[in-house]
């Protein structure tokens, strides 16, 4: 998946250019809707449209709940899917906004342009819809805010879910799911401290402040190749609560040279961030062997070494060769509904019978991989997710059949971190972890439960 780092929108210049930017973001959406994510599709977008592309798709997408409700009072009748994409990108980008992208009259001229080129046929239809929104915006965006999927653009399942898991919290866990990250760098210890890399970010004009020993928060995003030293490996951008994952493991008190596998290690960041901490031998382990190669990619940039490997991580017998592991990082497949704000379309890509599917799985791991531990041995088990079925649930019902002598939750365990101003400050604190984000923002959501493995629990 991808992320907003880059611009909210397209500038005013490049106004001539916004109907094949909507054509793009309206393709976009449909693809989104019927099941794509937002990083293929835009993997596909013509390179000089993929920025605009991107930061226009960010916005109609964390609206979408909204746009949809809207155009349901607007066009009861479900217009052609082409049709009915852009209009709801049109409706989200005319959205009610304190620094609106674009001009009204020019959202609406560019957006019926656009549609003369998809679907000539609805080129008024799309141009009455929108001026009809335009004309009554205030009394329509008030009855559209009385359904729950337009008042926090969200499915309806997850709100309910976040209502029964964070009965305190929920609101606060939606609105911070609509704001923008802020953009996080994690700075390799093997190449500088936290504070002299940003000592080189303040050289090179960027600014941003040291919230952990390793952890820097920008103030604003920029393009990765403007931060100093980024293909040489002094840095990587990875938010401060994935970085509680490898100092947390490592913390945990492994002797150098330990073997830990990384069971689901791509793209690899977490992978990487324990060969910064400590010498290690680290087998990343994925079951794709196309994002594999991306765990490889990183590595090689960071100058760090690791044994890739393809295989599942619920069947060892394919890919472990009987030698036990000092520690395992498990980043177990799960709906990411902590990184949401990031990645706004998992919020539509996800079903609510992905759940027990994913949980499912989870558990499967768990299962599959306690065997290859070590006594003595740590598993750190994680997911981004905000889902207690992802995480306290799940560990909690994983420590039920392992039995009272079989796995033990250590109380550095930081459990579930939340996407709230006090995420930063909960939970245990190890050498590297509890970056404290300050006045830039939150961190994502995580789970968090650090397992160790009993010394008379044998190999089960």
């Amino acid at each position: 998946m991808t992320s907003d780092n880059n611009t909210r929108g397209v500038p005013a210049g490049q106004a001539p250019a916004l109907s094949r930017l909507l054509e793009q973001t309206a393709d976009a959406v449909q693809a989104v809707r019927s099941g794509r994510s937002l990083t293929d599709v835009l993997a596909a977008c013509p390179a000089p449209l993929r920025p605009g592309t991107q930061a226009l798709s960010f916005l109609v997408l964390r609206r979408l709940g909204a746009a949809q409700v809207l155009r349901a009072m607007l066009a009861p009748r479900t217009p052609p899917p082409a049709v009915e994409a852009l209009l709801l990108s049109a409706l989200a980008l005319l959205w009610p906004d304190d620094a609106p992208p674009y001009p009204d009259h020019t959202l609406v001229d560019q957006a019926v342009t656009a549609a003369r080129k998809r679907a000539p046929q609805s080129a008024s239809f799309l141009n009455a819809v929108l001026r009809r929104f335009i004309r009554e915006r205030e009394a329509l965006v008030a009855a559209a805010l009385k359904q729950p999927t337009a008042q926090w653009n969200h499915p309806p399942w997850w709100i309910d879910r976040l209502k029964a898991d964070w009965p305190a919290q929920w609101q606060g866990i939606l609105a911070a799911a609509q704001e923008r990250p802020p953009m996080c760098l994690r700075v390799n210890v093997r190449q500088a401290t936290g504070a002299a890399y940003l000592e080189r970010l303040q050289a090179a004009g960027l600014a941003g402040e040291l919230t952990g020993p390793q952890t820097i928060v920008l103030d604003a995003p920029v393009p990765v190749d403007r931060l100093p030293g980024f293909a040489d490996g002094a840095v990587s951008v990875q938010d401060a609560a994935a970085q509680r994952a490898a100092s947390l493991l490592v913390g945990a008190g492994l002797p150098s040279g330990a073997r830990v596998l990384d069971a689901c290690a791509a793209p690899g960041g977490k992978t990487a961030h324990l060969l910064e901490l400590a010498d290690l031998d680290v087998l990343a382990l994925d079951a794709d062997p196309k994002r594999l190669a991306r765990v490889d990619d990183t590595l090689a940039r960071l100058r760090l070494s690791a044994r890739t490997r393809a295989g599942d991580g619920r069947r060892p017998a394919d890919w472990w060769d009987g030698q036990p592991f000092d520690a395992i990082l498990l980043d177990a497949p799960c709906s990411a509904s902590g990184i949401v704000r990031r990645h706004p379309d998992i919020r539509w890509l996800r079903r609510s019978e992905d759940i027990a599917a994913l949980g499912r799985i989870q558990a499967e791991l768990l299962d599959a991989l306690w065997p290859t531990l070590k006594p003595g041995g740590w598993l750190l088990y994680a997911t981004c997710s905000v889902f207690r079925t992802e995480g306290e649930h799940q560990i909690d019902a994983f420590l039920q059949r392992r039995g009272a002598s079989g796995a033990h939750l250590d109380d550095r365990s930081p459990g579930h971190l939340l996407p709230l101003p006090d995420n930063g400050s909960t939970g245990a604190s190890s050498p590297g972890s509890g970056a404290d984000m300050g006045s830039h923002g939150v961190a994502d959501g995580f789970y968090y439960a650090l397992l160790r493995k009993e010394s008379t629990a044998g190999g089960n």
